[in-house]
């Protein structure tokens, strides 16, 4: 049994109530054989390109009911109290208590059963879901297990839209400002940074390629999540060396892994 993170379970289970199974696994056929030929999305919905049996490929088209700036607002209100939600989103975890936040403020995150989900395929069958339209929904399960922004998207906000929101309510809350969540919802862009073009600057060369002139933007923390007893040394495996040898390489290893992210904080204070 294939051990899926429990917001792509979540997703899936949509599919539970279906009762032709048949045609849910013809769909999860497509989606493996690579029929689901691309993905984008166009603000909150997302169009996508299945090959079926004709020579042209069907336009599938697929949605949610997505939040009103106000309702955003407070969610990210709600978020930015917690800055270690954003670090787990970024490395591609959805935390736990996301779906406690859209409730607490009145909202559900995850759609409650299929009929909550807007979608359409311009081929002939009249059954939704058809084939076409399940192989997207298995395509966007495979994507959500990547990148758990995606339902975020589908409520109508980006990944950059929520990050840049996220920014500004913890600038506002470091600064003892108060912001009203219906402006807070209101950003939808991330701001241009300047170029200053008539700055003189040194030839990149290895001795100041890490160097970097700029002020840091005062609204930055530093985030350090819990320290588990895997690390990235655990996963990438056996080093190719003798014993003895990938034994001493990876004791240093070690070392560097647990000494870095210290001096990383140092500098940043």
């Amino acid at each position: 049994m294939i051990n899926r993170q429990w917001w792509v379970e979540k997703w899936l289970g949509l599919l539970d109530s279906y009762h032709f199974k048949k045609r849910l696994e013809r769909a999860r056929n497509y989606s493996r054989e690579g029929n689901v030929l691309s993905i984008e999305f166009k603000q909150s919905q997302l169009v996508a390109q299945v090959q079926g049996t004709e020579e042209k490929p069907y336009k599938v088209t697929l949605g949610l009911d997505a939040f009103t700036d106000e309702d955003w607002g407070y969610v990210i209100m709600s978020m930015s109290e917690k800055a270690i939600l954003a670090a787990q989103l970024l490395v591609g975890e959805m935390p736990s208590e996301i779906e406690q936040i859209f409730i607490k403020n009145g909202l559900s995150l995850f759609p409650f059963n299929l009929t909550d989900v807007k979608s359409r395929c311009t081929c002939p069958d009249k059954a939704n879901p058809c084939k076409h339209i399940g192989a997207v929904y298995y395509q966007l399960a495979d994507r959500f297990s990547e990148d758990p922004f995606i339902i975020f998207q589908l409520r109508g906000r980006s990944k950059e839209q929520i990050l840049e929101a996220l920014r500004v309510s913890r600038s506002h809350q470091l600064s003892g400002k108060t912001l009203q969540p219906e402006m807070l919802g209101k950003i939808k862009s991330i701001p241009k940074r300047k170029h200053h073009t008539n700055k003189t600057t040194a030839p990149l060369t290895i001795d100041n390629f890490w160097e970097y002139e700029e002020a840091l933007d005062s609204s930055l923390v530093v985030i350090m999540l819990p320290t588990e007893n895997k690390t990235i040394l655990d996963v990438l495996g056996d080093i190719p060396l003798p014993y003895n040898d990938s034994q001493t390489v990876m004791q240093y290893l070690s070392q560097v892994y647990h000494t870095v992210p210290l001096k990383a904080v140092a500098i940043a204070q």
